[in-house]
């Protein structure tokens, strides 16, 4: 009110605030006759409101009166008395003259004090109001215009009119399900109508319940301030989507868990004033709290720009507890480290305050927000800050679910679980796999691992699935992790009311609810997350590690890459990245063809050469070929192998040299010395201008910070998939990006590297550009070398790009040089030797 040009109510709130502290504090005896007076200064704040919602401006006037009776109450001049005398106290507050007995009550009535009076040249009388005092109590204050559009309904009521309408929404399915087996009912125009109305009561009854996220945010300000002024921190938190609306029963379960993760971010993630200085970074700590829709779901996101998660801190505490073993942990990247805070009773801090240590960790934040169908996801860089994102359905009574069937039952997969449907027909490109009777498909660039529903829940009697005309894989993302679910059918999309579980079923995890459908069956409803738990592909939040292949596959030489594993010539394994591999296919030798001196066979409608792995690979006369396609945009290439044995992770290591064209070296992988092998050589061999095409596709992948940073440039993806695992087997942190401008942003945001690796050729920004634009940044990085990989090496080019920056040219396939360069070149600016 201050700040507004509103003195009166400034002043009458402020003083009864005073006393509704001391209140509050528990040192003032609550009495009916304070009580009143406080009632008496919310009704001048209503008359005070209310001529200023009709004329803008406050009412002119005089509260002298009303606040000299606050301040003798505040300041406690009237305190109890042995004997219990009655005496009108508001007649002595009004008169300004002291009682001589206590009221009924045992309170002596306060007089009023000369130094709470306007001075005059008398004894102090007390002023007149200009608004005589009687009028305020007599005349009740007009209610205001704004207030009277809103009307308090219990909850009570509100709940049982949504189960009522839950019940009305599933005799709606019923109705429904009878009609479309009936053609031409005179019911059909009727029930249609019905429907809308249906729905449009659903819409309205489900937006009573719904409030705006803001209010679970009332108190979070106030929290902050607090927290800044104890800790002697600054901190400025900022709000945004403060009328993001959801479900009333949603907001309450999230209220505690949100307060908590904000209080964490304040006291454990911003530092102190001098710590930021000497970082670089503002005194004044921010606090970001942002919420938004995203595809049905509720997004809250809580980040800080402070000093970060401490792994180093977080792995001393999984020790000392005993929650990994040291070898576990080396082999662990620094996201899934981050994961142990999630763990019970986890905690970093030194001791504890009377800010953190309230009883409330991160295990049950995670635990409280999962209830509800909602998952937390953590983003965190040591020294510039943490970020955690929310999801959170928007209600829980009515949901859109997806109708399936398996062995002859049906059930229901929530739809905001449910990513695609991919369905596999006889002639289908792309077909089910097994590795070591693991099935697995091939989704665009990904290996999604599979999970047939009839097998996990043994309703064919646990017999093997019989082949089908056609197969249904319902693409579920449960966080980061993607798998499928193997169906029998697929019907369509219904909104359900959720039934909880029976006390029976309670236990079982891969069931959430059961629902009733139209025509009255009683379904079960899937819970993917429960499924991914019973299979063991992913963890609960007791026990939980990231599983995101990007950022298993990320990292320096203690990261696990995924690996095909082949056998091709002699006994000995070979490796290959998986990322890089598109398809396994398996060919016959009467579809070969020749083509000049090269195989090759026709492939979705073009030619795909066949290049052997050795030349003790035989393909004539043999019926089923195993190769490996490599594609990269309209480019592929076979490589023809002798047999596929397996897909696995490891720590890649390379132990011997390069023994022979065509590989990188040889490794320890599943206790078996394997070849890895350069994919570059027989690309090249296949077709010498393979690398002078781009792609423009969008990809990125971020990695952890330890040291030899290497930024590696390129719009094409599989260039990208093809070098960067070979860089990390040569010991280099690696972050792979496709377009000079995010490589820029990285420099705005502070980003170090030890060396950039860039193409010349890139649709948005070409090498040369870029290299221009790093040199003139005016930041750490004009001085970081630069190497340009390029399928022209004409002298042109080479003087082109030493003019433009670059340090070193190297021909885009030659494996040797580009390492070679890159440890010379480390050596030379006093990095680290290889």
């Amino acid at each position: 009110c201050g700040f507004l040009g509103l003195p009166r109510l400034e002043k009458v709130a402020h003083h009864a605030e005073n006393i509704m502290g001391r209140f509050r504090d528990g040192d003032l005896k609550v009495t009916p006759e304070y009580v009143t007076l406080i009632f008496e200064s919310l009704d001048r704040i209503k008359l005070i409101l209310a001529e200023l919602e009709e004329t803008g401006a406050e009412p002119a006037g005089d509260d002298s009166a009303l606040i000299e009776k606050l301040d003798a109450v505040y300041e406690g001049r009237g305190m109890p008395s042995p004997n219990g005398h009655d005496q009108p106290q508001t007649e002595t507050l009004e008169s300004g003259t002291a009682a001589s007995e206590p009221d009924e009550h045992g309170f002596i009535p306060v007089p009023a004090p000369k130094k709470y009076l306007e001075p005059g040249p008398e004894a102090s009388p007390a002023p007149k109001e200009t608004l005589p005092e009687a009028a305020v109590t007599e005349t009740p204050a007009k209610e205001s215009a704004l207030a009277a559009q809103s009307l308090r309904v219990n909850v009570d009521v509100l709940e049982n009119l949504m189960t009522m309408v839950s019940e009305l929404v599933l005799t709606r399915n019923q109705l429904l399900q009878i009609v479309r087996a009936q053609k031409d009912s005179e019911f059909s125009a009727p029930l249609q109508r019905l429907n809308h109305v249906v729905s449009d009561l659903q819409e309205g009854v489900m937006k009573t319940r719904m409030q705006p996220i803001g209010n679970a945010w009332t108190k979070l300000p106030r929290i902050i301030r607090d927290l800044s002024l104890e800790l002697g921190k600054k901190i400025d938190l900022e709000m945004k989507g403060q009328d993001t609306e959801l479900d009333r029963q949603v907001l309450d379960m999230i209220k505690e868990p949100l307060t908590h993760m904000v209080r964490n971010s304040a006291d454990h993630g911003i530092e102190m004033p001098a710590e930021r200085t000497v970082a670089g970074k503002p005194e004044t700590g921010r606090i970001l709290l942002n919420a938004y829709h995203e595809g049905g779901h509720i997004i809250i996101e809580i980040k800080d720009d402070g000093k970060g998660l401490n792994t180093d801190r977080i792995k001393e505490k999984i020790l000392q507890n005993n929650l990994a073993t040291a070898a576990e942990l080396e082999i662990m990247s620094t996201q899934q480290i981050h994961q142990f805070i999630f763990k019970a009773g986890f905690s970093t801090a030194q001791a504890v305050t009377s800010v953190s240590g309230r009883g409330v960790g991160m295990d049950v934040v995670r635990t409280n927000i999962e209830k509800i169908g909602g998952s937390v996801e953590l983003k965190s860089v040591e020294g510039q800050g943490s970020t955690f994102l929310i999801k959170i359905p928007l209600t829980l009574a009515i949901v859109s679910a997806l109708i399936i069937e398996s062995g002859q039952q049906r059930f229901a997969i929530p739809q905001l679980a449910v990513r695609e449907l991919v369905i596999i027909g006889e002639k289908s490109d792309t077909q089910i796999e097994k590795v070591n009777d693991t099935p697995f498909f091939r989704l665009r660039d990904k290996l999604l691992p599979l999970v047939s529903l009839n097998d996990l829940l043994k309703i064919n009697g646990g017999e093997p699935e019989k082949p089908t005309q056609s197969q249904y894989i319902v693409v579920t993302q449960i966080g980061t992790y993607l798998f499928g679910i193997i169906v029998d059918r697929v019907f369509d999309t219904e909104e359900i009311v959720v039934k909880p579980v029976t006390r029976l079923l309670k236990n079982i995890d891969i069931f959430s609810g059961n629902t009733i459908l139209g025509d009255g069956s009683v379904i079960m409803i899937i819970d993917p997350a429960g499924i991914a738990k019973t299979t063991g592909k992913i963890e609960t939040a007791e026990a939980r590690s990231d599983t995101s292949s990007e950022q298993k596959n990320s990292g320096a030489r203690n990261e696990k890459t995924s690996l095909l594993l082949f056998r091709a010539g002699n006994t000995s394994p070979k490796a290959v990245p998986l990322s890089l591999v598109s398809r396994l296919e398996e060919i016959s030798w009467e579809n070969v063809e020749s083509s000049g001196e090269q195989h090759v066979i026709q492939y979705r409608g073009r030619l795909m050469p066949l290049i052997p792995f050795g030349p003790e690979i035989a393909m004539q006369g043999k019926h089923h070929i195993p190769i490996l396609v490599f594609s990269d945009q309209e480019k592929t290439m076979g490589l023809v192998i002798d047999e596929i044995i397996d897909i696995t992770e490891e720590v890649v290591n390379i132990q011997m040299g390069r023994q022979s064209n065509g590989l990188i070296g040889s490794a320890i992988i599943e206790e078996h010395a394997t070849d890895v092998i350069d994919v570059g050589y027989y690309l090249s061999k296949s077709d010498k201008n393979w690398f002078k095409q781009h792609s423009d596709e969008p990809f990125a992948t971020e990695q952890r910070d330890p040291h030899r940073k290497v930024l590696l440039v390129d719009d094409s993806p599989f260039f990208r998939n093809m070098l960067a695992p070979l860089l990390r087997m040569e010991g280099y942190t690696v972050t792979a990006l496709d377009s000079p401008v995010d490589a820029l942003r990285l420099c705005t945001d502070g980003k170090d590297f030890d060396v950039i690796v860039s193409d010349i050729e890139m649709p948005e920004m070409d090498g040369f550009t870029f290299a221009r634009k790093v040199r003139n940044s005016g930041s750490q990085w004009k001085n970081i070398p630069m190497v340009a990989l390029t399928s022209h090496d004409t002298p042109t080019d080479v003087a082109q790009g030493k003019e433009a920056g670059f340090d070193e040219y190297v021909a885009k396939f030659d494996r040797d040089t580009l390492l070679s360069t890159l440890s010379h070149t480390l050596i030379s600016r006093g990095g680290a030797p290889l």
